[in-house]
């Protein structure tokens, strides 16, 4: 386990010095999901996926009840890794190799636990990036996703030694049939696309097409800090404005989470029936987000894959993008030298599941 600064009997969080590859942390405070959070988390964001939204429409199609949103569960398993992980990072930089393994439903108790798979301080010697394959788990020992994310964690003494870096070689995209473990045993036969909110099924959409969400949707402050507390994040960047007052921006960070989710909200205009996320293949916070600032998306059709063993689901590999302040419609992602257009906040790669 990671070596732990405390003062007392308080835990003030891991350095970079404090990690090692091949150290394996078992992180603190199982959450128990209950139909109280999903409500929550539906005022946050206000995603209208029917799957998750309805017990009957998901019965149809062969869930016991509605499942938890994706994301909410790839939150919580989340931020139970921030007070061993990121409670003194500067940045999360990006994600890989996200597998949502199981459905999670209300009543489920989620733990999480995390191996670090590389180190390499950066050239400042005041921070180094780590890279962990955080997992989590129900009770019963099912894993229901897994996840490799990078961050940018503070050294507590500029002057120690680097360690030899190691920077885990990551695949770019994940494979069908990883993603084929994914998608429990469903019928769309059932489906009701009047109910869904949208006629669109796999078949409609083809690789290069890039569809804006048109809608916007604006960060206040009290949303996002009852987001990240939803979540039990207790990372200071993103709630304790005392200790920001001095940093880079002067003020709280919001949680990239928060903007991974409320793109995915967004995303029902265009995506109605994208109605499971089955994998992360990358993702990067490209720049910082505020609270008054607002919120648009886009998507591109990166990929289409059926789903192995199935002939009614299909899966788009989809880049999920999210501007602050400025409509997608026309909107370029980057520059000609490659860099990123100014109001780009994300660029997130997953796959999501569809009916054919």
């Amino acid at each position: 386990m990671a070596q732990e600064k405390h003062t007392g009997k308080t835990n003030t969080g891991n350095f970079f010095e404090d990690f090692a590859v091949g150290q394996t942390i078992r992180h603190g405070t199982p959450r128990t999901i209950t139909k109280g959070d999903v409500a929550l988390y539906t005022a946050l964001y206000g995603s209208r996926f029917a799957v998750q939204s309805a017990d009957a429409f998901a019965g149809e199609i062969g869930y016991p009840k509605a499942p938890v949103d994706d994301m909410l569960v790839f939150h919580i398993v989340f931020g139970k890794t921030v007070p061993d992980i990121s409670l003194n990072a500067v940045a999360n930089l990006g994600y890989a190799e996200g597998r949502f393994l199981s459905p999670v439903y209300p009543g489920d108790t989620l733990s999480s636990q995390s191996e670090v798979i590389g180190v390499k301080e950066n050239s400042n010697g005041k921070t180094g990036v780590v890279y962990v394959r955080s997992s989590g788990y129900r009770s019963d020992g099912t894993k229901v996703l897994e996840y490799v994310r990078w961050v940018m964690v503070k050294k507590r003494d500029v002057n120690s030694p680097a360690p030899e870096p190691q920077v885990p070689e990551l695949e770019k995209s994940l494979t069908a049939e990883k993603l084929g473990k994914a998608v429990p045993g469903l019928s769309m036969n059932a489906w009701d696309y009047a109910l869904s909110g949208s006629p669109f099924t796999f078949g409609d959409y083809n690789v290069g097409e890039k569809i804006n969400h048109v809608d916007g949707m604006t960060v206040e402050e009290a949303e996002h800090q009852i987001a990240t507390r939803l979540y039990q994040n207790t990372a200071k960047v993103h709630f304790n404005q005392h200790s920001e007052k001095d940093s880079r921006f002067g003020k709280r960070l919001i949680y990239g989470g928060h903007v991974i989710s409320l793109a995915r909200a967004l995303s029902f205009n265009g995506l109605g029936n994208a109605f499971h996320i089955t994998g992360i293949n990358g993702g990067r916070h490209v720049a910082p987000l505020f609270a008054g600032d607002t919120v648009y998306a886009w998507s591109e059709v990166l990929d289409k894959q059926l789903i192995k063993g199935r002939d009614d689901i299909g899966a788009l590999r989809l880049r999920l993008v999210a501007t602050k302040d400025q409509t997608c419609e026309n909107f370029p992602l980057k520059d000609e030298e490659g860099k990123y257009h100014n109001g780009v906040i994300l660029d997130f790669d997953y796959w999501a599941a569809l009916p054919l």
